[in-house]
This record gives structure tokens, sequence and C-alpha cells, in this order.
């Protein structure tokens, strides 16, 4: 399988040059406990002058733990730091074209709309201690494309509108912002050449009059269709199965990839522990025809008596069923040494340092084998296919 999965890459511009990882994979070694991984990673390291692209590394959103996300600037960075697939979420703008975007709400938080005229388009404008509400789907492509990217964040005590949005975590930078703004097509567009593999989500999003759910379904297919894109190198997802059974209907070989994103963990009574009592079952998924299963990475891991990582039940049971899995998000938390947060809550006890990202993915990838792992910074992934595989 993984010499398959190699071969979707295979021609590309992205395989004819080496990835570039620069200093943070290494960085996070140093801050790895000594043991079996370490040593491991280290003598990669100490003999490695090139690291190949990864088939293993998605870049979410592009490279957005330092990049702005959905920026061009962004997925050139995920390509260079190696990685195998690169992510746009698509939403609808008021003429119906798709763009980049995470939200159609986020404008505000990811752009610097409010320091423009397109301001005056917001359905709730900048007042100091009161979030705006500026929505990708009251702009036309045009007026969205004149846009400038930066780093997610807001500052819900800022005085001038510049200040509530130039406000990324600490652990982020600004550095590389602004970043220039990306339709799908545009996304599509930049990155044919480079041989990556096409990941783009589509968002439930609000709809401009005229498009109906359907027609946004069959959009995001007909950009690919009719940029000439190869069926094998695209992998649509959603969080909806309805969404996929559609695609199956209408373009089945672009559906033949489709990743189910897994939002179950937001129900009540939710157990990783018991993938038995889901519905639809790991075995029904398969029987219809999914292959890509992608839930959040706190999902597939738990902890054992001795309090080390392992697989949970639900990783198991996806395994056995014949699903390959995509977990998010690597990279995504900031520092470690409090847990890990939101993403690493399974399994927190064990999490005290930044290098225990590679204790995760050693479990992720050499335990129970998962597909390609959505990861804010390529490059650590990258870095640990290279050199973390026993």
């Amino acid at each position: 399988m993984r010499t398959w999965w190699l071969g979707l890459l295979l021609g590309g511009l992205a395989l004819a040059q080496p990835a570039q990882l620069g200093p943070r994979p290494f960085y996070l070694l140093d801050r790895l406990a000594a043991g079996p991984l370490q040593e491991r990673l280290a003598a990669c390291a100490a003999r490695t002058e090139a690291y190949p692209r990864s088939p293993l590394a998605v870049g979410h959103r592009g490279a957005a733990l330092f990049f702005p996300e959905h920026t061009r600037e962004g997925y050139l960075a995920a390509v260079r730091q190696g990685a195998g697939f690169v992510e746009c979420d698509t939403v609808p703008t008021r003429d119906g074209a798709l763009v980049c975007r995470h939200s159609d709400r986020d404008l505000a938080e990811t752009t610097n709309v409010l320091s423009t005229p397109l301001a005056a388009k917001c359905r709730r404008g900048f007042r100091p201690g009161q979030g705006p509400d500026c929505r990708t789907t009251d702009l036309t492509l045009a007026e969205f494309l004149s846009l400038e990217g930066w780093p997610e964040g807001r500052n819900e005590d800022a005085r001038r509108p510049e200040d509530y949005y130039r406000a990324a975590a600490a652990w982020r930078t600004l550095a590389y912002a602004p970043g220039t703004v990306m339709s799908h097509r545009g996304y599509i567009k930049l990155l044919l050449p480079t041989g990556v593999n096409f990941i783009p989500e589509l968002k439930k999003a609000e709809r401009p009059p005229g498009l109906s759910l359907e027609a946004y379904r069959r959009r995001i297919v007909d950009d690919y269709r009719e940029l000439g894109v190869p069926p094998e190198r695209v992998f649509l997802q959603s969080f909806d199965l309805a969404d996929i059974r559609y695609w199956r209907r209408y373009a089945p070989a672009y559906a033949r990839n489709a990743v189910w994103l897994d939002g179950r963990y937001k129900e009540r009574g939710f157990d990783p522990a018991h993938p038995e009592r889901l519905e639809p079952t790991m075995e029904e998924l398969a029987k219809e025809g999914l292959r890509y299963l992608s839930p959040p990475l706190w999902v597939l891991l738990t902890l054992d008596a001795g309090g080390g990582i392992v697989p949970s039940a639900y990783a198991r049971a996806a395994r056995e069923a014949g699903l390959e899995l995509v977990p998010w998000t690597l990279e995504r938390s900031g520092p470690l040494a409090s847990g890990g947060g939101w993403y690493y809550q399974s399994v927190r006890p064990a999490i005290r340092s930044d290098g225990d990202v590679y204790r995760v993915l050693d479990v992720l990838v050499n335990e129970i084998g998962v597909r390609a792992i959505f990861s804010d910074w390529p490059a650590t992934v990258a870095f640990f296919d290279a050199c973390g595989r026993r």
C-alpha cells in the first residue's frame, strides 16, 4: 500500500527536489526524552543530508503554524517542507466562486477586511468590545481576492480595527504576514505543477442565492475536471456523509478517494473505547465504499495501565475494517508542556514537552499505521516519515 501511495506523487515537480525541513523538526528532537525513539531519530538525522518529500504529511490549511492560513505563501511553504498533500477548505462567494477559507465567517480574524472599505459589507462592523461579523458569502470573488491573509487571531480588547486581527497567539508569528488569499481554482493552478495531492474540504457554509446544495457539491468537483487534474490526485473531504454519497453518483472517479471527517466525537456518549456503538459502524462504512476516515488525533490514542500512549479501540476497529486513517491536527496546540490541550485530551498526562509530538507520531505511524496526518507544520511529519519508521 505504501508503494501505491508514493506512486500518487510520482511525475511531479514535488519529488524533483528534497524537502526543506528547516530547524523545527530538530528543535523538537532536542526536546524528546532519551530512549530508543530519540536514539533512532537522532542517528538518522546525523547521517541524512537530504530528506525526501512525504506522502504522510498533509499541509493543514497550508503551513498554518507560522504562515497565514489558506494563503499562497502558506501553500508553497507546505510544499517546500515536503508535504504530500495540501489542504484548501472551500466556501462560496456571493457570485458563487469557491475560495479557500476555513469558515465563511472568519474574515475578521484571518484577513485585513476590517481595515478596508469592504468592512462596510460586514453584517456587524468593528466596535471596541464587540466582535465583528464579516462573511465571505457577502463578497464577490474579486472583492475577496483584494484582501490580505493574516494569521488567525483576534483581540477582543482592541481599540482599533487593525489591532483586532493582528493578534496571533504568542507562539505564532506575524513575520510571514500578510499573505495572498486564494480562490479554489487559484490553489489548484498553483499546486498542479508541484505534484502534490489536493485535499479540499467542502465546508458547511452559507450559500448565496442561486447556488443550491447540489450545485455547491458539483462545483468543487468541476473545478478539478475543468483544470485537468487527474482524479487520483484529488481527495475530497466532508464532515457530511451525504456529500460523499452524492459525489459517488456524480463523479465516481473523483469520489474514490473521498475522506469522511468523522464529527461523531461531538455526540453525547461518544467513547473511542467503544467503537461498536458508533453508527454507521466501521464495517458498514467500509462496505458502502468509504476508504478514508479522518478523526481528531485524540480519538486514535489512549493510555495503557502504565501511562504509555497506545492505539485506541476506535483506531484498532477502523484498521480491522480496512479503513485508512487520516487524523488531525499536529502542531496546532502551541507548546505541549501543559499537556497539549484539545488535540491531546485522551493522552494529556503523557504529554510533557514539545518533543512528545514524536512519541505521538510513533504510535500513529508504527502501531496504528495511519495513511497520512494533517499538520500545521508539515516538516515535522516529513522528518518522522524519513527517520521514525520501524
